[in-house]
């Protein structure tokens, strides 16, 4: 090998062997998985007048300024509400107003998939069941709401829906009069910890004793609703 070849050949394996040591000392790349952002929440606070939530309109307002409260306000924020068939007006779905999942808690634990894994519409989803429940059904700030054992107890959801997710279509007030009464009327209430009354479905566990503020605590609530992301 003449001098020349061999500089050349020195040079090449000093700069391949630098190369390699810088490698080996570069830090291992961090995990950077990013956590689900807030999809679903808890109303922290209701709005004060039991079940007058001012109608679907109003209870979407509340949705949208608690989760702006947080940082959450770039995506649309609808109440997990239903309303009942009521003059000219066609009665509404909850399941119908949330978007099509998924949905995640303030924390990035998931929820449910989809609107079928939300409401158990096969035998095998209703087996398995969603993934709400007391220690997942967080409110916007990422705080357990009081269920069943705590006080106050405060596990009473309004929903007026059946188990599927959709309105009653019998003649009894199942909504407080579509979510505009503080006073006479029911609500159907779901439970947000999945304990209780011998009924554990998260939207349709019984209902309310009245609409007003003092009805609904009484029985174990305080106003409070579900709110979904519909983007």
């Amino acid at each position: 090998m003449t001098k020349s070849l061999s500089v050349v050949v020195i040079q090449t394996v000093t700069i391949l062997l630098g190369t390699y040591l810088a490698v080996a000392q570069e830090p291992a790349p961090r995990n950077t998985g990013q956590q689900h952002p807030m999809t679903f929440f808890v109303t922290s606070i209701g709005m004060g007048k039991g079940a007058d939530l001012g109608g679907l309109a109003g209870a979407d307002s509340h949705c949208q300024a608690l989760a702006s409260a947080v940082g959450a306000g770039n995506r649309t924020w609808h109440a997990y509400l239903s309303t009942q068939a009521s003059g000219n007006q066609p009665a509404v779905n909850a399941r119908d107003r949330i978007g099509q999942g998924p949905w995640y808690n303030s924390k990035g634990a998931a929820i449910a998939q989809s609107l079928a894994d939300l409401h158990g519409d096969t035998l095998e989803l209703a087996r398995l069941g969603s993934n709400l429940f007391k220690q997942s059904a967080l409110n916007e700030k990422g705080a357990v709401i009081n269920g069943v054992g705590d006080t106050p107890n405060m596990h009473d959801m309004l929903t007026g829906s059946q188990p599927d997710g959709k309105a009653f279509t019998d003649g009894a007030d199942h909504t407080c009069n579509n979510w505009t009464s503080g006073g006479t009327g029911t609500a159907q209430l779901g439970h947000s910890d999945r304990i209780g009354g011998g009924n554990a479905s998260w939207n349709s566990a019984h209902p309310s004793r009245g609409c007003s503020q003092e009805n609904l605590v009484s029985a174990g609530g305080a106003g409070l609703f579900y709110c979904f992301a519909i983007n």
